[in-house]
């Protein structure tokens, strides 16, 4: 595995580990709201989760007509500070650490501790796991050219105007060695400084299931994916501004 620097002033807004699991038709939502006997006192704000759908009917001789309906499909744990989300849904399970971000072991621990919990419920078989970094990269003021900052900046086109106010690029790449896939999203955010967002999620699926010690490792790996992708996404100049 590569090593990368440790970045004192990593611009990480929102960093998230999910699973994804089969859903057990034999799996009450009522079970999944009992984890929260577990966590109420780092945990105590919750919300539920609600899922949409609709259908239409068909009659011989009348016009279609439109269903609606509505349904508690999870809940969410929000902790004290408003730092850290815990997501528990009958489909999987999601923790996100807010910024400040700390270190990948605080994220992968707490993770950890909260899956033992939705693991003893909800008796999971994991079909994807993923791992989510959101980065918000502040530049400086009347920044023209993205490609001191961005190693797969946008190219406007040498015969047009060189102003850039707004772009969005998203590329899929895949990690053999490992089986993993990993969305690369690039934008641009203006409101008074130029804000690049640098959105990495990466995962690896099998519908066939994973084993939970083979989804602990992989995320291990998907980790060192992400970074590799950051690291090649930006360049040196970028790098010094979050030493």
């Amino acid at each position: 595995m590569e090593k990368y620097p440790i970045l004192s002033k990593a611009p990480i807004t929102e960093a998230l580990i999910d699973i994804r699991v089969k859903v057990r038709d034999e799996l009450k939502i009522e079970q999944v709201y009992s984890i929260y006997n577990f966590i109420s006192k780092e945990y105590p704000n919750k919300k539920e989760r609600h899922q949409w759908g609709g259908s239409l009917e068909f009659k011989k001789g009348k016009p279609p007509t439109s269903i609606a309906s509505e349904i508690i499909d999870g809940y969410i744990f929000i902790s004290g500070d408003n730092k850290q989300i815990f997501q528990a849904r009958l489909d999987g399970f999601t923790f996100s650490r807010l910024k400040p971000y700390e270190t990948w072991e605080n994220l992968r621990d707490e993770a950890y501790r909260l899956w033992q919990k939705y693991r003893e419920i909800t008796s999971p078989e994991i079909t994807r796991v993923a791992l989510r970094y959101i980065n918000k990269m502040e530049l400086p003021l009347h920044l023209r050219d993205f490609s001191d900052y961005l190693t797969a900046a946008p190219i406007v086109p040498e015969g047009l105007p060189q102003g850039v106010s707004s772009f969005l690029s998203r590329v899929v790449i895949h990690e053999p060695e490992i089986g993993a896939a990993g969305i690369i999203t690039q934008a641009l955010e203006q409101i008074v400084n130029p804000n690049i967002i640098l959105d990495i999620d990466v995962f690896k699926q099998k519908p066939e299931g994973i084993s939970e010690e083979e989804a602990w490792q992989v995320l291990e790996r998907l980790r060192h994916f992400k970074n590799k992708i950051f690291f090649e996404s930006i360049t040196e100049k970028a790098k010094e501004l979050f030493l």
